[in-house]
């Protein structure tokens, strides 16, 4: 009962913001609103239910990715980049921006995480010691990797051009790590 309620909680959220009561939440669900407080006190305890499972699914993932001996580098580090936790349809920049204004702990929490990703630093510096990776500022190419990831979350712009989230963040990585540049013939 508890991810069907976080699933609908997102498709609220995705048709009408996150400004909808305990009440629209039931109705969605089919339930009594004593049945929703059953399993979660208040709307802030099912978003921080939705940032906890995120938050440790892309740490679960990374851990994975991280411990596979089987992976070179430069899969690791393409494989970390895109990892993808099960909610992540829930974070898009109109949902941001109303987390930002309406729930400032949660978001500073979510915008945390988003700009913060030491295995993947960890890995780069890993490459660039090795020389698979240019001897570049990692502090800038760390910024310019989140800030082109974080770019997915503008869902509207995809949708628009009729791109998938995978698509997005394959040519996002593809570009980062190979240029744009045609390899000479």
């Amino acid at each position: 009962m508890r991810a069907r309620i976080i699933n609908a909680f997102i498709e609220e959220t995705r048709n009408n913001g996150i400004k909808f009561t305990m009440d629209d939440l039931a109705k969605r669900l089919g339930i009594s609103k004593r049945t929703l407080y059953e399993h979660f006190s208040s709307k802030v305890n099912i978003l921080d239910s939705i940032i906890d499972v995120t938050l440790a699914e892309f740490d679960e993932q990374t851990s994975r990715i991280l411990s596979n001996p089987e992976l070179t580098l430069l899969e690791k580090i393409r494989k970390v980049i895109v990892v993808v936790p099960e909610y992540n349809d829930f974070y898009d920049l109109r949902i941001l921006e109303q987390l930002k204004r309406s729930y400032p702990e949660q978001w500073e929490r979510v915008n945390r995480e988003l700009h913060q990703w030491d295995d993947l630093k960890g890995l780069l510096e890993e490459g660039i010691r090795t020389g698979i990776i240019k001897n570049i500022n990692i502090d800038l190419l760390i910024r310019l990797i989140i800030d082109a990831t974080n770019a997915t979350m503008d869902r509207q712009f995809f949708l628009a051009h009729s791109i998938s989230m995978t698509e997005a963040f394959e040519s996002i990585i593809d570009i980062l790590l190979t240029g744009m540049v045609q390899a000479e013939q």
